[in-house]
């Protein structure tokens, strides 16, 4: 198989895992665990992990005028993304979550046109538009269920987080074109991990491990090691070989294998909202990303 393949292959499975992810952490929480208490166990687990690589890694120092750029990106990559993802995830349903994570290509170039001074087009500011009325209606019509207790505030907060990583991709630009990804993420994960603790160690303590099912545990460690860490090193794997807009196409299939998996077990429904939510959402993504044609 050539290393173009292996790539293509590597992003599919990202998709894959983070598919399956969005209806495995709503097993996890909040019965067995809280949200905050789970992105503790998220983080510290990947720390422990980034480290021990990191060792048979490439050796580069880091400036110390980078270092407030990798607090940043710990910030919105690591604590605030993660923090509102999964609260907001115990509260809506898989579906619905992974539909809204789509915006993310859209809010990057609406940050970018503000933070970088860089122009909307006509037609990509159509795309944000069509973008924008799907995430409000999902956000403001996506019904409660069982599965969904509060779906208004979990949607909005899952929406808060795709901005937060919409600000990540952009603050960690600059490290990424200056050092190998392994010499800073240990760094991002160790920052994010202390900025997460206060918020979440309580509700790690609270965890009450000898009632806990056998399956639940295997379930956190998926989250902990492929969820995190693993596809990490398979999104390393592809933009080494891919351009970084194929590869971030390949984040428009999260729905479908989130909605396949969690329709599939049970675990959620389709309803008319969010079909055509959705749709919206995905025919602003398709404008947002084509590619600049001549007569603009």
């Amino acid at each position: 198989m050539s290393k173009r393949n292996w790539a293509l292959l590597a992003a599919t499975l990202v998709s894959i895992i983070y598919g399956v992810t969005f209806t495995i952490a709503k097993d996890v929480m909040p019965k067995y665990v809280e949200p905050f208490g789970f992105i503790t166990m998220r983080v510290g687990g990947s720390v422990v992990l980034f480290w021990v690589v990191s060792f048979f890694g490439p050796k580069e120092k880091i400036a110390l005028a980078d270092f407030p750029r990798i607090v940043a990106a710990a910030f919105f990559g690591v604590a605030l993304n993660m923090l509102t993802f999964f609260k907001g995830l115990s509260y809506t349903s898989p579906i619905m979550g992974a539909v809204l994570m789509v915006t993310t290509p859209m809010i990057v170039l609406v940050l970018s046109s503000f933070i970088m001074k860089e122009r909307i087009k006509k037609r990509k500011g159509i795309g944000i538009l069509f973008g924008l009325a799907g995430t409000l209606s999902l956000i403001l019509y996506g019904k409660s269920m069982a599965n969904a207790p509060n779906a208004t505030l979990g949607n909005l907060l899952v929406f808060i987080n795709a901005i937060s990583y919409g600000f990540y991709l952009i603050v960690v630009k600059k490290l990424m074109d200056k050092y190998n990804a392994f010499t800073f993420v240990k760094w991002i994960y160790t920052f994010g991990f202390i900025m997460v603790l206060p918020f979440g160690w309580n509700e790690f303590h609270a965890i009450s491990w000898g009632s806990m099912p056998e399956a639940i545990y295997w379930k956190i460690g998926f989250v902990v090691v492929f969820s995190t860490f693993f596809t990490y090193l398979l999104n390393l794997l592809s933009m080494r070989e891919l351009k970084p807009t194929t590869v971030a196409v390949f984040i428009y299939l999260q729905p479908f294998f989130a909605t396949f998996f969690a329709v599939g077990l049970g675990k959620d429904e389709l309803s008319l909202v969010k079909i055509i939510s959705a749709v919206l959402i995905f025919v602003g993504v398709y404008l947002v990303t084509q590619k600049r044609v001549k007569s603009e």
